[in-house]
């Protein structure tokens, strides 16, 4: 039996991402779950899942990425995270110049891609500021969902955090919500908060084509929004987006399995 399907395995800090595209490039199954505290049973999860929908190491090739590529035992390579989603990136949006902010939930990514090749990124991996898990923590001290955040957001203002530090912002969080500020005002704030740390990477960033937003946090429209009104430029999405590292590794996957 020769090799049918194609298959990106994005291990992240909190969620595991796969796709599967057929030999044309088209994804045909995109599959999603928490990472949990072990990567290496994520990873086996994945496997048997596969399994069962008849995709195995007989008519699939595997390539891994992200922060847990190494816990992939059946994977033929594991390619880094920058080189996955700057690939994915440009598949998904169908274009080979684009700039990448991609929101994960431990690091936030920054990719200028030229010609479909990397030229330039920044990488925010020692602080969790700019984050999806600062949008988290900021949203279990409100008592409210991520979804949420962003629609109290839309209808706040006024209020700010000064501290780019997670822990010390959530004490701001919690000192507005003392002096009585409503959760709507406190939203726009952090929302604010994380829309300038990605701005302030992006500073040093060699920009290239359009921009566009993945990773997890891609799908919400208020912070998009608010990014490309920073940013001033037109701040794209697409539902596949927070897939965009498997996807490149999928892509990958067909370079050796085709090539």
């Amino acid at each position: 039996m020769g090799i049918e399907h194609f298959i990106g395995i994005d291990i992240g800090s909190t969620c595991a991402k796969t796709v599967v595209m057929d030999q044309e490039g088209r994804i045909v199954h995109r599959m999603l779950r928490p990472t949990g505290w072990s990567s290496v049973d994520t990873a086996l999860s994945i496997r048997e899942e596969l399994a069962g929908m008849g995709i195995t190491s007989d008519n699939g090739i595997v390539v891994s990425t992200g922060y847990g590529r190494a816990a992939v035992p059946f994977a033929a390579k594991n390619i880094t995270e920058i080189t996955c989603h700057a690939k994915g990136a440009c598949h998904i949006h169908a274009a080979d110049d684009l700039t990448v902010i991609d929101i994960g939930g431990q690091d936030t990514k920054l990719i200028a891609v030229s010609g479909g090749q990397v030229v330039d990124f920044v990488m925010n991996d020692k602080c969790s500021a700019g984050t999806g898990r600062f949008l988290e923590v900021m949203a279990n001290t409100l008592a409210v969902t991520l979804e949420d955040l962003c629609e109290l957001a839309r209808g706040g203002g006024g209020a700010s955090i000064s501290s780019m530090c997670t822990v010390f912002a959530e004490s701001e969080v919690i000192g507005l919500i003392g002096k009585g500020e409503s959760r709507e005002n406190i939203a726009s704030a952090v929302i604010d908060s994380i829309v300038t740390k990605v701005a302030s990477q992006a500073g040093r960033l060699q920009p290239a084509g359009k921009v566009c937003l993945t990773g997890g946090l891609c799908g919400f429209d208020y912070l998009r929004n608010r990014l490309g009104k920073t940013l001033r430029c037109e701040v794209e999405a697409s539902p596949d987006g927070r897939y965009a590292g498997a996807a490149g590794a999928a892509l990958c996957a067909m370079q050796l399995g085709l090539g």
